[in-house]
């Protein structure tokens, strides 16, 4: 079972798309390879739950981050082998009648596969050269190090070494390699090609956080039941500002106010995008982080109307909760956030539904929330009634007229009421006026 987010999390995140500006997949998509690229997918669809294995993961990350190496194949050249691999296995029949057709009738076919074999030589015995140069006997590459290790030692490979560098074969030794290559050591061959895409994308990930100078999470059972992350910032946003998170089963909620632009959905959408890349094993944008693994991720950050359905911006926030109320009734255990809750709906139902709703929500200990909102007085409500909420804020600077931000959480409830000062301050009623 996988950790699991729904496409509105994913998407409130922008975590999938290579393809999509400053989206999460396209940071880390730097392989070289096609089933490289296929491996990344698969990693960022189906996150872990155990913590074990996160660990493990990630401890391979740290490995290539600290002895980084480049990867040891051109897109090109491993093309090369990977086509010619999974072309199926050797037919001597096929190979002969490609022969006669070259002397009878000068096609290049025969030429065109010796020329493969030969590059499939050579890539694998520079593949050799390269795992044995790593320095991983005891450490957390060590298992995929001994299976490369027993696939070259294999005594079908014996005469791979002694063709290093050859640029032709001979009839005989041409249909004796291709049978060996693509059918007698077939699954081997095909694990290979596994591991060699596995080192693809450990050598690209570890790569990107060491450029980003991100680190590595350490996942604790989920009975932990708690999360600290030092230094949190979003790992598209350059010389972002880190903020410590903290949370726990006896402080399970952020209440989370401030000023629009003061930074609350950015650092939202931070604590997101780090929650799920810890999940995967991968590096995080912060300077340490230690959390419990969960079952899942819930955010409702930019809940979209549906003109098809006919819903209001209002009632397509209701469901999103009622979606989130679902699963956290089945028992499960979820990181929450909540951006905004019913800012489609009047000052008072929004007051009275975020209440109601918030503190309901926190009763669930085994999940942890993140919820924002512009009612400050909801706040000073839950302040009196839970002891299991964190109060933050991040605050609003007035130089002169002119707001600007520290975008660092401060203990507390804001009381900044900026808005009409900066409405102000674009003329907005001078040119309704006229003037």
């Amino acid at each position: 079972m996988s950790f699991f987010a729904d496409k509105q999390t994913l998407n409130d995140l922008n975590i999938p798309g290579r393809h999509k500006n400053n989206s999460i997949s396209r940071l880390f998509d730097t392989v070289i390879t096609m089933g490289g690229r296929k491996l990344m997918d698969h990693l960022f669809q189906h996150p872990l739950t155990d913590a074990e294995e996160i660990n493990q993961r990630s401890s391979i990350f740290r490995y290539f981050s600290t002895q980084p190496v480049t990867f040891p194949f051109t897109a090109e050249e491993f093309a090369v082998m990977e086509n010619y691999l999974s072309a199926g296995g050797s037919n001597i029949m096929h190979v002969l009648s490609k022969k006669v057709l070259q002397i009878v009738a000068q096609d290049t076919a025969y030429e065109q596969l010796n020329g493969e074999i030969c590059k499939t030589i050579e890539m694998l015995n520079h593949f050799r050269d390269f795992a044995e140069q790593l320095q991983d006997r005891e450490g957390a590459y060590k298992e995929q190090l001994e299976l490369i290790g027993v696939i070259f030692r294999h005594p079908k490979l014996s005469w791979l070494q002694q063709e290093r560098g050859v640029n032709s074969l001979s009839l005989v030794k041409l249909v004796k390699y291709d049978h060996l290559l693509r059918t007698a050591m077939h699954a081997q061959m095909k694990q290979l090609m596994t591991l060699i895409f596995h080192l693809d994308v450990y050598v690209a990930v570890s790569a990107i956080g060491r450029q980003r100078r991100f680190n590595y999470a350490v996942a604790l059972p989920k009975s932990s039941n708690k999360l600290t992350i030092t230094d949190l910032y979003h790992p598209a946003v350059e010389n972002a500002i880190g903020n410590t998170v903290s949370l726990s089963g006896n402080k399970n909620v952020i209440f989370l106010t401030g000023a629009n632009m003061a930074g609350k959905s950015t650092l939202m959408k931070s604590f997101g995008i780090c929650v799920y890349l810890a999940h995967m094993g991968f590096p995080v944008a912060a300077s340490q982080m230690e959390f419990s693994v969960m079952d899942g991720l819930y955010t409702s950050i930019n809940v979209p109307d549906s003109l098809e359905l006919g819903y209001s911006h209002f009632y397509a926030e209701v469901l999103r909760v009622k979606t989130v109320a679902e699963e956290v009734a089945a028992d499960k255990d979820l990181y929450v956030i909540f951006d905004e809750l019913f800012k489609g709906t009047n000052v008072k139902d929004a007051y009275d539904a975020t209440l109601s709703i918030t503190e309901a929500f926190s009763e669930n200990r085994n999940c942890f929330f993140i919820i924002s909102t512009h009612i400050i007085e909801v706040g000073e409500a839950l302040r009196e009634q839970c002891d299991n909420f964190s109060f933050t804020y991040l605050p609003t600077i007035m130089e002169g007229h002119k707001p600007t931000y520290t975008y660092k959480l401060t203990e507390g409830i804001t009381q900044d009421r900026q808005g009409m000062i900066i409405i102000e301050n674009e003329g907005i009623l001078e040119i309704v006026k006229g003037g």
